[in-house]
């Protein structure tokens, strides 16, 4: 089993030495990967399910802060959950991933896409909410065109997309793609992760009976597109206080990654916290 640390923004602050140290205990402790959200805009009402959003949450730019904390560590891997894909044009997103992917010499490697759950934010940045779904499809295709092309040039001719001969420097480092995770609760982000995915990364609190069928969903829709459905990683998240016993029961169902979170705000608190997780969980997974 992998292990994940996520830094909330919204809920951890922006203030760079905390992330820098979080970010840093975290790679120390063994965690293999860090994980930041995404929002891009909130407005007064805005609401997720029954949670209400206030406007003032400081949710930093993942990729910023991945890269910022990059710059501070030299192992963990570099992931987003999620970044809202149909948000971001895929030609400028595809140079910002290569681009600390190169700088990190190779960490950028769990890029977390969803479709975004907030009509006014769709609004804000001029998409269609009805057409995100397709967007973001779209989108992935073409990140990964853009990273595999060479000099000569690719092209593109899609409904929301399109372009010709471009080239996009530097490519991510030492691979032909990024790999591209899905997130998201519903089983059309279960087709996707398996049409289109690397990974699949379900969240919400769903019953562990609609959990299974969006996994077979993910595989069977694998298996139907030509692909392989045992590369599919799926990745979970879980309160820091998970036991050993839950921690075989997840790998039982096929997960292959925990994400985890300090509930604390204070940096000694979430050090002795994640130093208390690692002890307990990760070591006897590493044996």
């Amino acid at each position: 089993m992998k292990f994940g640390i996520s830094y909330s923004t919204p809920y951890h602050g922006v203030d760079p030495d905390k992330l820098a140290a979080y970010a840093r205990h975290a790679e120390e402790c063994g965690f293999e990967s860090l994980y930041v959200p995404e929002h891009i805009v909130l407005y007064p009402g805005a609401t997720i399910g029954s949670f209400a959003m206030p406007p003032s949450l400081p949710y930093g730019d993942p990729l910023d802060c991945l890269g910022f904390a990059a710059a501070h560590t030299s192992r963990i891997l570099l992931g987003t959950g999620v970044l809202l894909l149909p948000y971001h044009h895929p030609v400028t997103l595809a140079k910002r991933l290569a681009t600390i992917d190169v700088l990190s010499k190779g960490r950028m490697r769990l890029l977390t896409v969803g479709l975004g759950a907030l009509p006014g934010e769709a609004q804000a940045v001029g998409v269609d909410y009805a057409t995100r779904g397709r967007r973001a499809d779209e989108a992935i295709d073409v990140l990964r065109l853009l990273w595999e092309g060479g000099e000569e040039g690719v092209s593109f001719a899609g409904e929301f997309f399109a372009f010709e001969n471009l080239s996009s420097f530097p490519k991510p480092y030492g691979v032909r793609h990024l790999p591209i995770h899905v997130g998201g609760s519903s089983r059309a982000a279960a087709r996707r992760a398996g049409l289109r995915g690397d990974g699949f990364f379900p969240g919400g609190a769903l019953h562990p009976d609609e959990r299974a069928v969006q996994l077979d969903l993910a595989r069977k829709t694998a298996v139907e597109a030509g692909r392989d459905p045992a590369a599919l990683e799926y990745t979970r998240s879980a309160s820091m206080d998970i036991s050993e016993e839950q921690v075989a029961a997840l790998a039982e169902q096929g997960v292959t990654r925990i994400v985890v979170s300090s509930g604390a705000t204070e940096p000694d608190e979430q050090r002795d916290q994640m130093s208390a997780f690692a002890e307990r969980l990760m070591a006897a997974s590493a044996s």
